[in-house]
């Protein structure tokens, strides 16, 4: 993967090239990106020109051999870590290495994927992804071992946030003493959720959501659609690359978001008053409890996008509103509901819901109470 091939971050892409060609490579930096910006394509082309030293220019000629290599992302001195969970192939220890076929598969099909992606060709379902002690072990292995091409050895660490204690301690130490002519770099979306001691031994480089401009052309010249349907679908992605191709493809319809939310919203509505719809929300806790985490932590995001929209949409900001919803979610109805006077409780139950579940909360428990709170905020006027 070439730089030519990332969309838009152009800073990025000439700083890297710059601090490389003058030969001032950080051995250590954390990549910090909202989903779908361009972290990971950016580390492994990045990776690709220091180790096919392309840094006369990308091309096709000098270096054809490693260039050939990085298409199949398999250059031997290039290497992954990146969160795991058991399956029924690997019962116990699961480490980066043990799924390497499916994460090149996985990048090779879209760079720009997130983390439920990943998950979803794991087939986590009610388990959390992690970057294990077990992990950080083979990252000794590899590492002390020469590079293969005599020249740097690259470790891209892959939601470095996803770390545990166990791994983050054995990391630390490594970019404390780093072997010579080693890379490492770091990628997450939350940059507080990486302890402060790496953080500060890594040089940070923040990445920002894409313009519509640039989603909208890659849907073009990339996917073969029409500029006006390009440019619908790179509104709504708000900035993520990924989200733009779910969208584009109707991934979006695996789970009824939208169905699950409406059932909700007039539950909450109905129950000020009316104590026996408490039993509904009940029972919409169980179901949604009953999904995976990482489904839960979608669709409450689902949620908040939403709401946001229904913001706008009460405030009559009609430029930046792009919900569309199915016939049966009378959008300009609910959007009244949605105030300065509730949005910012509202906003933080959900993302307080999302932080419980991600660890490890009893689901069933976190979404009732969401779900009695809401009844009381949906009404706040």
């Amino acid at each position: 993967m070439q730089f030519s091939e990332i969309l838009g971050q152009d800073h990025i892409k000439n700083h890297l090239t710059q601090s490389a060609g003058l030969g001032r490579i950080p051995h250590a930096q954390l990549f910090i990106g909202p989903e779908g910006s361009g972290t990971l394509p950016m580390a492994i082309a990045y990776a690709q020109y220091i180790l096919c030293s392309n840094q006369n220019g990308e091309n096709t000629g000098f270096n054809e051999a490693c260039n050939l290599k990085f298409q199949r992302i398999s250059h031997p001195d290039l290497h992954f870590v990146f969160p795991t969970v058991s399956t029924e192939d690997v019962k116990t220890k699961p480490k980066s290495i043990d799924f390497i076929a499916d994460w090149r598969l996985f990048i090779a099909e879209n760079p720009y994927g997130g983390l439920f992606d990943w998950y979803s060709v794991l087939g986590v379902q009610n388990k959390q992804g992690e970057i294990r002690v077990d992990d950080a072990q083979e990252v000794l292995k590899s590492l002390a071992l020469k590079s293969y091409e005599g020249g740097y050895k690259i470790m891209i660490v892959w939601m470095a946030d996803k770390m545990n204690i166990s791994a983050s301690n054995k990391l630390l130490k490594l970019l404390e003493e780093p072997p010579e002519k080693t890379v490492f770099i770091l990628i997450s979306e939350n940059e507080e959720d990486i302890i402060q001691t790496i953080r500060s031994r890594c040089q940070v480089l923040h990445f920002i959501g894409l313009s519509e401009n640039v989603v909208a052309e890659a849907l073009v010249s990339h996917e073969q659609i029409e500029p006006k349907q390009a440019a619908k679908i790179a509104q709504q992605a708000q900035g993520n690359y990924n989200k733009a191709l779910h969208l584009l493809k109707h991934d979006s319809d695996e789970f009824p978001f939208e169905q699950w939310f409406v059932v909700w919203v007039r539950a909450a509505f109905k129950a000020k008053g009316n104590p026996a719809v408490i039993a509904d929300l009940i029972h919409w806790s169980e179901q949604i409890a009953a999904l995976g985490r990482e489904t839960q932590k979608k669709f409450l995001q689902y949620c908040i996008d939403v709401f946001r929209q229904g913001l706008m949409q009460n405030y009559e900001a009609k430029d930046l509103v792009y919900f569309e919803p199915s016939a049966d979610f009378k959008f300009k109805s609910f959007a009244p509901f949605v105030n300065g006077n509730n949005i910012k409780e509202i906003f933080q139950e959900l993302s307080d819901a999302i932080y419980h579940i991600e660890r490890n909360g009893n689901a069933k428990i976190i979404l009732t109470d969401l779900s009695i709170k809401l009844t009381r905020l949906i009404h706040k006027k």
